[in-house]
């Protein structure tokens, strides 16, 4: 499975330099996992920069994929997690839907 944080989704709607990297596991629909919290991150930084359509149309492609909501045992996971590895939430996060186990995850960006 493909999780990426919002600096990947950013970087591959900026077209950035690096946003090749992101574009295989980004049209890989059926493999790819979009922690809830990046459509906070990505809509916040979009809607500042480059206004509401287009942070409407990112989350519309971010949607494409299968949006994992933050549920009472992924949030657990994610404070002990946050807390034995000095992450941020956001991070500590997107690392636990990473490392769980039923979602096979391969991490498009390079895990911690």
């Amino acid at each position: 499975m493909n999780v990426l944080d919002s600096s990947g989704w950013l970087e591959y709607f900026a077209d950035g330099p690096n946003a090749a990297h992101f574009t295989t596991p980004l049209t890989e629909l059926d493999r790819l996992l979009v922690p809830s919290i990046t459509l906070h991150e990505v809509y916040k930084s979009m809607l500042r920069q480059r206004g509401k359509q287009m942070a409407v149309e990112a989350i519309a492609a971010m949607k494409k994929g299968r949006v994992l909501p933050l549920d009472e045992s992924l949030a657990s996971k994610a404070a002990a997690t946050s807390l034995e590895l000095k992450l941020p939430m956001a991070d500590s996060i997107i690392y636990e839907i990473q490392n769980r186990g039923v979602f096979e995850p391969k991490c498009a960006r390079g895990c911690r």
